[in-house]
């Protein structure tokens, strides 16, 4: 088992887990599966935790934080991906840090209506794009004082099998979830905060092998 390393989204922005953008159409035929291409069909309780190192850089600095999960669900047929817990943190629970700090916070959750949609042209190399819907999240930014910004929107991101050769990082054999260089958007607060952030960050998925237990042990794969 490939061991997680558990890194998050920063700066002046969002939720970086995942890049800005419109949800993709649900594509018919979708099968989240236990772990291989074979394997029986899986839905119910899931887990995301950031590979690496998640960045964010933005008009008015950078940073990066060092810890991040999310807890949620799915059904096997990749619709009603929903977040019920998400939270973002630097090293022991802190600030993210970076030329500005940062404190994140999750807002309006469960996140209700994502989707895992199997992509049989294999665009950028990926397998799936992954949707996280209605997101937001609340940055309170050490610059002047102290500044608040909100971001939010619907969130899509490349999906990996953990044997793709083009998943993020190749030292975990868990499936991926990645984003390089995109972009989210300023919904609210402060009139300094930036329009928009560049976020760049990697989470491996997990699923229960005991469904209800809590403990995120089993491998997930996605077919067509």
């Amino acid at each position: 088992m490939a061991r997680i390393r558990q890194t998050a989204i920063i700066g002046t922005a969002a939720l970086a887990v995942l890049a800005a953008g419109v949800a993709p159409a649900y594509a018919a035929g979708t099968t989240i599966r236990q772990g291989s291409t074979t394997a029986g069909a899986y839905s119910g309780n899931v887990q995301a935790s950031l590979l690496g190192t998640a960045t964010v850089s933005t008009s008015i600095g950078s940073g990066s934080c060092s810890e991040s999960t999310m807890t949620g669900s799915i059904n096997s047929d990749g619709t009603n991906l929903n977040i019920a817990s998400a939270t973002f943190s630097g090293a022991g629970g802190g600030p993210c840090s970076g030329s500005t700090s940062s404190t994140i916070t999750a807002l309006n959750l469960p996140w209700t209506g994502g989707t895992v949609s199997y992509d049989s042209g294999h665009t950028s190399g990926r397998d799936a794009a992954v949707t996280i819907a209605n997101f937001k999240v609340r940055a309170v930014v050490n610059l002047f004082g102290g500044i608040t910004c909100e971001f939010g929107g619907n969130l899509t991101a490349n999906g990996y099998n953990g044997d793709n050769a083009s998943r993020p990082d190749t030292s975990s054999s868990d499936a991926q979830v990645g984003v390089q260089n995109a972009q989210v958007s300023k919904t609210g607060g402060s009139f300094l905060c930036p329009g928009t952030a560049t976020v760049s960050a990697t989470y491996a998925l997990r699923g229960e092998t005991t469904a209800g237990s809590g403990t995120y042990d089993q491998a997930l794969y996605i077919t067509g």
